[in-house]
């Protein structure tokens, strides 16, 4: 007789096992016709599951958060089915739910096409509006082998063969169509709605080996209704705008070629705004109490092997042999044991804590060359690695000290707001568990005394702690996850690290792993795009043209121009015979956001016409006070204020 509570704490008892199904017509029909799937004691599962003892239920609902992964899963199904349909003799794989949708891996002799895509989606929504309903079917491992091998899915065969001998095989039913899968469903194909739209087509290695077969993939997208679907489609047009790679070519910032696969080739003016958000982040962390320190590339293979590193990170890590040494040294892919190593130099008593050690460390990682994206995933790239060695009662002032200091960088680059996600022990993992349930409630409490919102991103800290993670929203409503605090316990003791405590003795310091802009050109990739090329002033690496409308112009341009470069703006000089139209629009698509205009009239009277990026009028503006409100505009915003962060105590 089981006894079920629901969310408003009622409990409705039964006779017997009881479905989600007949729970939610019992409570009412309205609920009936609304619910999904539902939560049983946490777990998300079929409405048709019975229920046969005491439990929790929640019901999921199409406006609930995980009604949208559940529109994607089964809108998976509807796609492999539809192609199936369409395409005899292909062979379905596997095919997940996705963040903003879901794909499917197809193996055929011919891969898709884009042109393909037009009438599988017609196929789907066909299938959507047949309503088949899912049906769950728990099966013998030898039959459901066999039952695939009869219809010459040798894929599926070959994942329930590698699936281990405890796992239960379920097998879903829609229709005739027939599929492997854990689920959970929904009730039918109608709940996947019309809200979904196929994307494109790519290839990918059955199980991502590059020794295995190519197969085919289908991205689709999928949403709770048409409104959703279209307001994300709005917004990869807006992505497709601001995408990197094309405002870099506009405003000549960087290129990449095949000669340094995942490496960055930066131009003079991608190298200018680098060199801006570097200069600005330095004087921050210098403000800040950061000493800022330089660590080697080459780093011998034991110092991974003893960090951890070796075991955990090994795929990730490019290796150089010294012949003559017979050594294996790593590119480093970050800079944590090296901190250590220069902490480790001479004595280190408690009155140095915090220490607050900084590098803006050139790190190498491999990425799969599938990976890679412009300069938003490389291979190199420079971090602002920073590591704090403290005691366990600074663990808190210093989180709070670094949310705050944090807070105040990402407004200044233009975000106003973050979300915090706290990441948990994952599996496998470093250290004892002892050292993991202090590093997580010494992080909780740190949290609560910061005053600190986070929502639970379980299993996915760092290998020798957890870590909070920080995600920005763009002006487009992307999220980008950037900063990082990590508390570990585990390195300081595998490397060694002590310190001398005020009775004395020995004692391990706690070592906090922090970045705030990640890496460096990931970060500016996101800037880019965030901007859509319109930097700020104090960020634009060309701040300011000057552009004559005759050449009767040109000496009072030059003094113009040197009159702003004498202030220490980035000035352009344009002295070309091409009309002033022409040249707005050029400088205009480089995404200059100041045009000084000057002509007979300007020169004869000792004025300026400013003309602002994306703007139609023009100020005629008296060439000091043009000088003096562009100056005082381009000041970076920490010189301008005062420092929201208090100064490190001595």
């Amino acid at each position: 007789m089981p006894a079920i509570t629901l969310p408003d704490q009622s409990v409705r008892r039964f006779d017997g096992p009881v479905t989600g199904t007949a729970l939610a017509a019992e409570i009412g029909p309205g609920l009936a016709r609304a619910a999904l799937a539902m939560k049983l004691d946490g777990k998300l599962v079929d409405l048709a599951t019975p229920i046969e003892q005491d439990a929790s239920v929640v019901f999921v609902t199409r406006r609930d958060p995980d009604a949208l992964e559940l529109i994607r899963h089964d809108a998976a199904h509807v796609l492999a089915e539809a192609v199936q349909e369409l395409h005899p003799g292909t062979q379905v794989t596997i095919g997940p739910a996705i963040e903003n949708g879901f794909y499917y891996d197809f193996a055929r002799n011919e891969p898709f096409t884009l042109e393909d895509l037009a009438a599988i989606e017609a196929k789907m929504r066909e299938i959507v509006g047949r309503g088949e309903k899912f049906e769950r079917e728990v099966v013998d491992r030898d039959e459901a082998i066999r039952f695939f091998q009869a219809k010459g899915e040798k894929y599926k065969a070959q994942l329930i063969e590698d699936l281990p001998a405890s796992e239960t095989i379920t097998l879903y039913r829609q229709g005739e169509w027939v599929d492997l899968c854990r689920g959970p469903h929904m009730r039918s194909t109608a709940d996947v709605g019309q809200g979904f739209k196929l994307m494109k087509v790519a290839g990918a290695y059955w199980r991502g080996d590059h020794r295995n077969a190519m197969l085919s993939r289908i991205y689709g997208t999928a949403w709770r209704d048409q409104k959703e679907l279209d307001s994300y489609l709005h917004m990869l047009e807006e992505a497709e705008k601001r995408d990197h790679r094309r405002i870099g070519k506009e405003m000549d910032l960087f290129h990449l070629q095949e000669e340094a696969t995942g490496s960055v080739f930066w131009h003079p003016n991608g190298w200018k705004l680098y060199l801006a958000a570097e200069a600005y982040m330095r004087r921050r962390l210098d403000a800040a109490g950061y000493q800022e320190v330089r660590t080697p590339q080459l780093v011998d293979r034991s110092l991974w092997e003893k960090s951890g590193h070796w075991e955990n990170y090994r795929d990730h890590m490019f290796i150089a042999r010294v012949e003559d040494e017979d050594k294996h040294l790593a590119l480093k892919p970050m800079s944590c044991p090296c901190h250590v190593l220069i902490f480790r130099q001479g004595i280190r008593s408690y009155r140095e804590l915090p220490l607050r050690m900084a590098e803006f460390g050139s790190c190498h990682r491999y990425e799969p060359s599938g990976a890679l994206h412009g300069i938003m995933r490389v291979r190199q790239f420079t971090q602002d690695d920073a590591h704090i060695f403290c005691t366990d009662e600074q663990i808190a002032p210093e989180t709070a000290r670094f949310v705050a200091l944090l807070s105040s960088i990402y407004r200044d680059f233009g975000f106003d707001s973050f979300r915090v996600k706290f990441s948990d022990r994952p599996t496998p993992r470093a250290g004892n568990e002892e050292d993991w349930d202090r590093a997580e409630a010494a992080l909780r409490e740190a949290c609560r005394l910061a005053d600190i919102e986070y929502e639970l991103n379980p299993g996915e800290g760092a290998f020798y702690g957890p870590k909070l993670e920080f995600v920005l929203r763009d002006a487009i409503g992307r999220d980008w996850q950037c900063g990082t605090l990590q508390v570990d316990y585990v390195l300081p003791e595998r490397l060694g690290a002590e310190y001398v405590g005020e009775d004395g003795a020995r004692h391990r310091p706690v070592m906090l792993h922090r970045a705030i802009l990640g890496s460096f050109e990931r970060f500016l990739g996101i800037l880019i795009e965030q901007y859509a090329g319109r930097f700020p002033l104090w960020l634009a690496p060309v701040q300011v043209v000057v552009a004559t409308i005759v050449s009767d112009a040109d000496g009072y341009a030059e003094r113009v121009a040197d009159a702003f470069r004498a202030t220490g703006l980035e000035v352009r000089l344009d002295l070309s015979n091409q009309k002033i139209n022409a040249k707005v629009r050029e400088h205009s698509l480089a995404h200059v956001p100041v045009l000084a205009v000057v002509g007979r009239k300007e020169a004869d009277s000792g004025m300026v016409a400013l003309r602002r990026l994306g703007g139609e009028a023009q100020e005629l503006v008296p060439l000091d006070q043009a000088v003096a409100r562009l100056a005082a505009e381009a000041v970076p915003p920490d010189l301008r204020k005062a420092d929201p962060v208090p100064a490190a105590q001595a």
